[in-house]
């Protein structure tokens, strides 16, 4: 698993924009920023859709305020069901990206294997990158809400 002090490494998420599907390398995509970035095991399920991304919708402005240049919500979902869920819960301010094959995600060793639920998907985390680096890291014990919500992560700016 990825760890605090350590560089993402490369890795593509999608992103469906007003002008068609946007392919982002990470490490270009975060280079030079401070971003903050949080990860939900689905688009559309209870806690994720309930809490998870609603707490960052609600404390966009108060990120942004704490120099925070973009606020990222990734998913093992594809760009076209981020951009619903996105649309849904009036997510404007963050930037919705797909891990369709969980590339990204394996390649923070954050992946779990949910079986029948909707097999490879990402652990919740949130993490703070600062020009591709990792300087905060909450993952989530399974089953757990505690630590990558908007509320701890913006105590932790």
């Amino acid at each position: 698993m990825i760890e605090q002090g350590q560089k993402l490494a490369p890795a593509l998420l999608s992103q469906l924009t007003p002008d068609g599907m946007k392919n982002h390398q990470v490490t270009d995509l975060f280079a030079g920023k401070k971003v903050l970035l949080f990860a939900v095991p689905g688009a559309f399920t209870p806690t994720c859709s309930e809490s998870h991304l609603p707490g960052y919708v609600v404390l966009a402005d108060q990120f942004k305020a704490k120099k925070v240049d973009l606020i990222a919500c990734v998913s093992v979902n594809d760009a076209f069901v981020m951009k619903a869920w996105g649309e849904a819960h009036n997510a404007s301010e963050l930037m919705m990206l797909g891990d369709g094959d969980a590339s990204f995600t394996k390649s923070l060793g954050l992946e779990m294997d949910t079986a029948g639920f909707g097999g490879v998907r990402s652990q919740r985390y949130a993490m703070l990158i600062d020009d591709g680096v990792v300087t905060q890291l909450n993952v989530e014990a399974p089953k757990e809400f505690v630590v990558s919500k908007a509320e701890e992560m913006l105590k932790a700016l």
